[in-house]
């Protein structure tokens, strides 16, 4: 399923749980009845709401809903890892409880889901930046992905595709190495291989057939 269908079928599935969630009385509804339209919050996720010179005591905004309204702004820029998640709601002040509250309702319905975000992720990365498994694995555990689901989406990576990936970024890169010395072409594209995560085994070998093919480096 694409991706905005899946955010838009869980958005609803979310609302519908929240619907009844509500029918049933286990939580308030984000805006008291004959709240003044006038009354405007003047803080993040969980501050204090003041009615606007009217001298009236204020009301307590709903926290679960200001942090659900967070989390939903940002799944809609694009997916988000829990960690990520967590993140933003800590920097807009919203307690940790209910934080985990609104996160563990979200994962439920399919907004929240590590597991999918990381084989997305896998996928996209050697798509469209060609990187290898290790450059990978870092740049999701700096996302706050569990070590157990990063290795497991690191699965479906296949080591032959890794290599002609690698061939095919070697390929790119020697069209602007012409006429350079070979040791230089070798020290540039290795460094270049290593940025993208290639190991030195591989890399090495991939460097040395793409030069070998080269009428330049050819051998008499």
């Amino acid at each position: 399923m694409p991706e905005t269908d899946r955010l838009s079928a869980a958005r609803e599935a979310l609302a519908a749980a929240e619907a009844a969630a509500r029918a049933s009385g286990l939580r308030p509804s984000a805006t008291p009845s004959g709240t003044s339209s006038s009354t405007t919050p003047t803080t993040g996720a969980g501050g204090p709401t003041r009615h606007g010179g009217s001298g009236t005591a204020g009301t307590e905004p709903d926290p679960d809903a200001a942090a659900r309204r967070i989390v939903l702004r940002q799944l809609a820029m694009g997916p988000r890892t829990r960690r990520q998640l967590e993140d933003k709601l800590r920097d807009r002040d919203c307690a940790p409880e209910v934080a985990a509250r609104i996160l563990d309702r979200m994962s439920e319905v399919g907004l929240v889901d590590d597991e999918a975000y990381a084989e997305m992720f896998v996928r996209s990365r050697q798509e469209t930046k060609g990187l290898a498994a290790e450059a990978i694995r870092h740049e999701l555990r700096a996302k706050g992905v569990a070590d157990d689901v990063v290795e497991a989406a690191l699965e479906e990576v296949d080591p032959e595709r890794e290599r002609e990936q690698a061939r095919a970024l070697v390929t790119r890169r020697l069209r602007t190495m012409r006429g350079l010395d070979r040791e230089v072409q070798t020290r540039r594209l290795a460094a270049f291989l290593a940025r993208k995560g290639y190991g030195a085994g591989v890399s090495y070998q991939v460097i040395r057939e793409a030069l070998d093919d080269l009428p330049e480096h050819l051998r008499d």
